[in-house]
């Protein structure tokens, strides 16, 4: 039987008597990446923090990395979970060592405030800030670096724990064409690598689903607009309905691209 590293039957989500999330069935099997798609509103981020354990259902049953939710630690299954995302990025105080924001993932913590690292960790932290090449990073300021340089610093902090699964919440945002080709090439070398995570990609824009997400999960006012294989779900048809405009999809380099035909 397959693994399923997300299991979601028939959630729900209310929050003040509005319905956020309706009826929501997905499942992630272990060796599938899947990106993540919406438009502002449609309930991505609701669903990340359901995953991530900060809300539960109204309705539903919600399992994460085996653990079912009601009958489990979240806070030890978080530990197991690395998230990036813009809002983590503000919460960073710039101060603080480029290494020191990579180890402190390891205690899930941003900054090393109450933690006390060994000196492996921080061998771990060099390993890793190398693989995203901003080694050279190491010793300087957080504040200091460019967002390109900040969003592979958080990516490396989401890896530090060892994580299962890695979930990356609209990562590319405010980065330029090089930087963002930049940090797509060091996400597909890490959705490529041996022990690699399942991956959680969430995006605005179709070309960054890159072939290693295996999947795509199309929301729409909180509720499972399509899913499936990333080739059956990025098409013409579907993008028009979704954004209910014209809209053709052409595939370039194994990579979806949009056009507004009207």
């Amino acid at each position: 039987m397959m693994e399923n590293m997300i299991d979601m039957k028939h959630v729900s989500w209310r929050r003040q008597g509005i319905e956020i999330l309706h009826n929501l069935n997905w499942q992630v099997t272990k060796g599938e990446n899947w990106a993540v798609l919406g438009l502002n509103g449609a309930g991505k981020t609701t669903l990340l923090n359901m995953v991530n354990g900060y809300i539960w259902p109204t309705t539903g049953e919600v399992s994460v990395l085996g653990n079912k939710f009601g009958h489990t630690d979240i806070h030890q299954l978080r530990k197991s979970i690395g998230w990036v995302s813009s809002s983590l990025g503000e919460r960073v105080n710039g101060r603080h060592f480029a290494e020191d924001i990579v180890v402190s993932g390891k205690f899930a913590s941003i900054g090393l405030v109450f933690a006390e690292p060994e000196a492996e960790d921080f061998e771990r932290a060099r390993e890793l800030m190398a693989l995203l090449r901003v080694d050279y990073t190491y010793g300087q300021h957080y504040e200091k670096c460019s967002q390109g340089e900040k969003q592979k610093i958080l990516i490396a902090r989401g890896l530090m724990a060892n994580p299962d699964l890695l979930i990356l919440d609209e990562p590319t945002n405010g980065l330029d064409f090089i930087a963002r080709e930049e940090l797509l090439q060091t996400i597909e070398q890490i959705g490529k690598g041996e022990k690699a995570p399942t991956i959680i990609f969430v995006t605005h824009h179709i070309e960054e689903i890159l072939p290693i997400f295996s999947h795509t999960l199309l929301l729409e006012n909180g509720t499972v607009f399509a899913k499936g294989t990333r080739q059956d779900v990025l098409t013409s048809d579907y993008m028009s309905r979704l954004y209910k405009r014209d809209i053709q999809v052409d595939w370039r380099s194994n990579r979806a691209w949009m056009t507004l035909q009207d």
